[in-house]
């Protein structure tokens, strides 16, 4: 199987070990909403749940999950709206996003994940949250750049609540987003050398992406207005 301990997202895999402390996967049907996730879905298996599915938003990165779950034939790996899915009302115990769902769809997205899930079932999520109600500019490009858009990081809870979820279990993982993007600058660094000029105006966009955030967090102080917050949820109605 893969290796499964390095994981490149915000809250690292420190948001599974979490879950898997407070919560038991053994036997639940699952759902893992997000591209760089997949390892958590190889997770979620070797945690006894009796069916994974996993679904991403874009083309390209389905055919990365794809090549990155062939090697476990368990996990389904699908194209979808995250808004808008093609699965069953209350189909699923558990949905598990990690800053997947931070998006200016939020809403309807959270809507969506009520009606896929049991009732009395569970939502884990990762939030990219403003720790500022009012941050500079620089902060809300990086922001706009991907599509995110954030929860106040001290009022996380009480927009889910509102939402009809029961709150179970919340964490600050901010700490972790330094070690994400100075993985992020250094893999940069790592990969620009080995692509051709053809793969590098392709990536361009992504490219100057990653390296603007990175320089943005580590260097620019972003880090003061840009956290993280995980919680666990129960689906109350």
């Amino acid at each position: 199987m893969a290796d499964t301990q390095n994981i490149f997202l915000p809250g690292g895999f420190k948001q599974f070990r979490i879950l898997k402390s407070k919560y038991v996967i053994a036997d639940k049907s699952v759902l893992v909403i997000g591209s760089g996730s997949e390892k958590i879905a190889f997770k979620m298996l070797e945690a006894g749940a009796a069916r994974v599915s996993f679904i991403v938003n874009e083309y390209e990165s389905l055919i990365n999950a794809r090549f990155v779950l062939s090697v476990q034939n368990k996990v389904s790996a699908k194209m979808m709206d995250y808004d808008n899915t093609d699965f069953n009302d209350n189909e699923f115990d558990l949905v598990y996003a990690q800053a997947s769902i931070s998006t200016t769809n939020r809403n309807k997205i959270v809507k969506e994940v009520k009606r896929i899930l049991k009732t009395g079932g569970t939502l884990c999520t990762g939030e990219i949250t403003a720790k500022e109600k009012d941050y500079p500019t620089f902060v809300r490009d990086i922001f706009e750049s991907s599509d995110v858009s954030p929860l106040l990081h001290e009022s996380c809870e009480k927009y889910f609540i509102e939402r009809k979820f029961e709150m179970m279990y919340s964490e600050d993982l901010s700490s972790s987003l330094k070690n994400f993007y100075e993985t992020a600058k250094q893999s940069l660094k790592d990969v620009i050398n080995e692509l051709s000029d053809k793969e590098k105006s392709h990536y361009k966009k992504l490219l100057n992406k990653i390296s603007h955030e990175s320089n943005a967090y580590l260097e620019l102080g972003a880090d003061r207005y840009i956290g993280f917050k995980m919680m666990i949820l129960k689906k109350s109605e």
